[in-house]
């Protein structure tokens, strides 16, 4: 890596030139990120996953810019206009930018009017006029009159000269700056209806005629205009005051007073409205875009990363239901390794006959299945069919409601094609259900995260980036809880640290062929398995029961001769000091210090002696929706409900409470204070109680609250209003009248007044 990146990257990311090159020297070497933030430590320094991935990604930013400033000095050199002092400014340039601003004036392009004005001989003018030293334009101008070019005219002439001027504004780097500055700074993002679109685009009513500056509007109002105006219901315009832009450009070109003065004025209001606002304003959107897209991904890798960690249930006997009225509900028993042992039918929302049917064929099920758990999905029916189940008072038998978004995207992949080739869609759905509640993990890998139901706008933000994103934040939670490598799916092994699809496939069919893995060092018998990916897959992939102590921990296999070394000074036995703590605590870990490891990995060590292959993840702990609340007409304002959230958006979070149906906190109810960042009040699956305040049943639209104290539509507790201050006359000064924008951004704040409810997929 260059020494310019590593400037650059100890700058931006405020850390240490060790650790940028040490995790670059890792990148380069093949280490994922998990490896490096778990297992190399003393070398980076301690950093972590987020940082690590920082690096990483700044690196590849600054690799694409040089690629593209290689590019332009290559196509610079070929057409003879490179220059020293161009040369220079070109690899100093730091943005891409200020790299393409510096090569517009060279880069190829189409005819332009200045193009025309030139093949009339017109430049030579529009450089004297430019100058601004008093000349007199319309006598000048007479010199160039050429009817064979198609000047026929003095104002032709200057027109062409003028166009001339408009492209040397355009183009220069230090006024497109400004200008780019001013767009991102100034500027005000407008929307409009488009002509005809009143009732066809009515969920986008609230951006009819809108506007608020570009700097300060969420990724999600951005998102959501872009994709009104996508689909053809909003006209958007970002642009600053006009006669700023115009006041920019004259303090940077107009040098003079007279004449030629005011033909410089002239060239200048058009090379802003014909071509300077255009393409500031394209830059302007590309910027607000991928800064929408950076926190929307955020949001959805934040939700992502709670539901893939959300507690398990653990290995148990599971039924899977996944519920339905008319087509009855599909049962699923599963063993321990939530391996499918049988599928059924049942109807139990039918006649009595089929219902008394269904009680004794599930009752049944329970006990030839041994059955400890049972998982119902909460989708359509799911209210009704958890009381059903629980109405049978089976012994030792939990009933739990499950999300299973997602389920029926799994049941029709080619994942589920080819672990059940011969079953019904639904039969799949049931078993995703039931294995979801056993590991949520392990069931989820198999699905599109897109398709879980968690985020905003996914479908609008960059698919590559988000692609990217979301990898990263599946193969962080992989290898942060560990992967049982005699139990894990294909698709759950891929997302561990130096695997992927091949290998992924190759450990399951050895293991298929030559039954359980019994130690680590029996992973380099995989085919295609070699040094590099057992260095760095091995500390994730555990062996429980395994012959070695260590196979089951996260201790890495390279660091064994360590714990080994520590149970040899007391004289036990790894499994000894393991098992017994007064073991543990005569170890003094200074002692095993050495050049290759630190106190870190020491630390980690004994951290993992104390609790092998813990699981990090939160315990299990059953929730239940209140009883009597099964559907959207049973809610009345004033209700307080227990609920689980669902999802959490930039403008609040959406809560399950049990109806089918979910509601919406928006971010003015999360809390007593004010709320800027939803994500820091709630979390995806965590539980919470609300309280409804408005029922929309034609919209079937829930809007809720978490504030304390809450009556219907009105806090039990009102802050105290401030006494507004007196002019030394006595009398209260008006109050400051509220611009179109402090106005329409105040209406948003009452939840039914959300715009972006409707427009959420998957909800």
């Amino acid at each position: 890596m260059e020494n310019r990146y590593i400037n650059t990257l100890v700058t931006e990311l405020n850390l240490e030139a060790s650790q940028i090159a040490a995790v670059e020297k890792l990148l380069v070497e093949g280490a994922t990120v998990p490896f490096i933030a778990r297992y190399r430590k003393e070398a980076t320094g301690s950093l972590d996953e987020v940082a690590v991935a920082a690096i990483r990604d700044r690196i590849a930013q600054l690799e694409q810019l040089d690629n593209r400033r290689n590019a332009i000095i290559e196509s610079l050199n070929k057409h003879g206009h490179l220059t020293p002092e161009l040369e220079k400014e070109v690899k100093a340039a730091e943005t891409l930018s200020v790299l393409e601003d510096l090569y517009l004036p060279f880069r190829p392009k189409r005819r332009t009017r200045a193009t025309k004005a030139r093949e009339k001989g017109l430049e030579p003018l529009a450089q004297l006029i430019f100058a601004q030293e008093g000349k007199e334009p319309h006598a000048e101008a007479a010199a160039y009159l050429d009817a064979d070019k198609g000047v026929e005219t003095i104002d032709a002439a200057l027109a062409g000269t003028r166009d001339i001027m408009a492209e040397w504004i355009n183009e220069d780097g230090d006024a497109r700056a400004g200008m780019r500055r001013l767009f991102l700074e100034k500027g005000v993002l407008k929307s409009s209806v488009a002509t005809g679109m009143e009732t066809a685009g009515a969920k986008y009513k609230n951006y009819f005629d809108w506007q608020e500056p570009i700097s300060s509007a969420p990724s999600h109002r951005i998102l959501a205009m872009l994709r009104g105006e996508k689909e053809d219901m909003l006209n958007l315009l970002i642009a600053p005051a006009e006669e700023d832009a115009l006041a920019l450009l004259r303090n940077r070109f107009v040098t003079g007073e007279g004449a030629d003065a005011e033909q410089v004025g002239m060239a200048i209001a058009d090379a802003y409205k014909r071509l300077l606002s255009r393409s500031m304003e394209t830059e302007a959107r590309l910027t607000a875009k991928e800064r929408a897209d950076e926190a929307a991904i955020k949001v959805f890798a934040e939700n992502l990363q709670q539901l893939l960690l959300a507690s398990p249930l653990g290995a148990m006997r599971v039924m899977g239901i996944d519920p339905g009225f008319r087509t009855g509900c599909k049962v699923v028993c599963l063993d321990r390794q939530g391996k499918l042992l049988h599928h059924d039918v049942i109807f139990p929302h039918g006649s009595e006959k089929m219902r008394v049917a269904a009680q004794e064929k599930v009752c049944s099920l329970c006990r030839d299945f041994n059955v400890q758990a049972i998982a119902v999905g909460n989708g359509t029916a799911g209210r009704e069919t958890e009381g059903f189940v629980k109405g049978l008072a089976l012994e030792n038998v939990r009933t739990l409601l499950v999300n299973e978004s997602g389920a029926s995207v799994y049941s029709a992949s080619e994942v589920a094609r080819e672990e059940f080739p011969d079953l019904d869609l639904t039969v799949r759905g049931a078993v995703s259900i039931g294995r979801r509640l056993m590991d949520p993990l392990a069931e989820l890998v198999k699905i599109d995260p897109k398709s879980i139901g968690v985020g905003q706008y996914q479908h609008d933000v960059d698919q590559q980036m988000l692609r990217a994103s979301l990898d990263d934040k599946v193969m962080s939670c992989v290898n942060r809880v560990g992967v049982d490598v005699n139990r894990a799916s294909v698709q759950l092994l891929t997302y561990v640290s130096g695997l992927g699809p091949r290998l992924a496939k190759n450990i399951v069919t050895f293991r298929n062929q030559n039954g359980p893995f019994t130690s680590r060092k029996q992973l380099t018998k995989v085919p295609r398995l070699g040094p590099k990916a057992f260095e760095q897959s091995a500390g994730f992939l555990r062996i429980p029961g395994a012959d070695h102590p260590l196979d089951e921990s996260a201790v890495h296999p390279e660091s064994y001769h360590i714990a080994e070394a520590m149970a040899d000074d007391l004289r036990c036995s790894l499994a000894d000091l393991i098992s017994n703590a007064n073991f543990r605590r005569k170890i003094n870990v200074e002692n095993y210090v050495s050049e290759a490891v630190g106190l870190p990995t020491l630390n980690d060590i004994m951290a993992e002696l104390s609790k092998p292959g813990r699981d990090p993840r939160e315990s299990f702990k059953v929730f239940e929706f209140a009883q009597g609340v099964n559907k959207i007409s049973d809610l009345m304002p004033g209700m307080t409900l227990p609920g689980i959230v669902t999802n959490v958006t930039a403008f609040g979070a959406f809560v399950d409470v049990g109806v089918h149906q979910d509601g919406l906190v928006h971010i003015s109810q999360l809390a007593d204070c004010f709320v800027k960042d939803p994500s820091t009040i709630v979390k995806v699956q965590q539980e919470v109680h609300v309280t409804v305040l408005e029922v929309d049943l034609e919209r079937k639209r829930i809007s809720l609250s978490m504030k304390k104290g809450q009556d219907g539509n009105r806090a039990v507790e009102k802050p105290k209003k401030r006494a507004p201050k007196k002019h030394v006359s006595g009398r209260s000064p008006k109050k400051a009248r509220k611009t179109p924008v402090q106005g329409k951004a105040k209406k948003e704040n009452t939840p039914f007044n959300n715009p972006f409810a409707d427009l959420l997929k998957n909800r």
